[in-house]
């Protein structure tokens, strides 16, 4: 990523951006919480994409350089917590589930950022307890560096209803099906089918935040059937994808 920018504080915030609109590369010195109450929202850094709707939050470290960018309207909802306070323990770009209570908490907190009374105090406290048992989720996109890889890689990425299997993509990048297997078990920590139910979600969503009809979208991402894809969504996210633009 080039022209990075460096805020020091991780702002606490809500932000309106519309659909395609972006927040280039930057850092700060603190961690911060990034919620799309609206929309959806993806944040992405040299390792990968992560992304997220109302179900999720990302947890992103400090010092880690990374973009945002707005799928559909966005409601960007951003908390930022000093660097010493990292209830997660975590030291790399996470998805995190998101109660209905933490959703309230982080919509509550970022709605006047300037306040700073006790009251105010104790809502982090609980919002922090909320984090803290939080599950993890894997709604990462990672990205590959060995070139046999991203060959490979970007043809699902350009055509997610692409139905070829590895071993055919293999043969139409000039690498064994056996080297790919390995190269996405080491490289990207999950196997090709992983990897590619992975791209198609991320895929779904940006249709979705566009109000394109789940008919259509499961149909472009490469389900074999509209209740196929609304069965893989719903155990991935939570909830249907008929239901995106409503869900709590």
């Amino acid at each position: 990523m080039s022209n990075i920018r460096h805020s020091p504080k991780a702002p606490t915030r809500v932000r309106t951006l519309a659909a395609g609109e972006r927040i280039d590369a930057h850092h700060h010195d603190e961690h911060q919480i990034v919620y799309a109450g609206s929309g959806v929202v993806t944040v992405t850094t040299d390792a990968g994409t992560w992304f997220a709707p109302g179900t999720r939050a990302l947890w992103i470290p400090a010092h880690t350089v990374h973009a945002h960018r707005a799928r559909g309207h966005l409601d960007l909802h951003l908390v930022g917590l000093p660097a010493h306070d990292n209830p997660l323990g975590l030291d790399a770009p996470t998805a995190l589930a998101v109660s209905p209570l933490l959703r309230e908490l982080i919509l509550a907190y970022t709605h006047e950022p300037d306040d700073h009374t006790p009251e105010r105090h104790r809502l982090l406290a609980v919002l922090r307890d909320q984090l803290r048992v939080s599950p993890q989720q894997p709604m990462r996109l990672p990205t590959p560096t060995d070139p046999r890889l991203t060959a490979v890689c970007a043809l699902v990425h350009a055509n997610p209803a692409d139905p070829r299997t590895l071993a055919s993509l293999g043969a139409a990048t000039g690498t064994g099906e056996r080297t790919l297997s390995r190269l996405f078990r080491t490289e990207l920590g999950m196997t090709f089918p992983q990897w590619r139910t992975q791209s198609r979600l991320y895929h779904a969503l940006r249709l979705l935040a566009d109000d394109t009809p789940v008919t259509t979208v499961a149909h472009h991402c490469g389900w074999s059937s509209t209740s196929a894809f609304i069965d893989v969504f719903r155990r991935h996210l939570g909830y249907t994808p008929g239901t995106h633009h409503h869900r709590p």
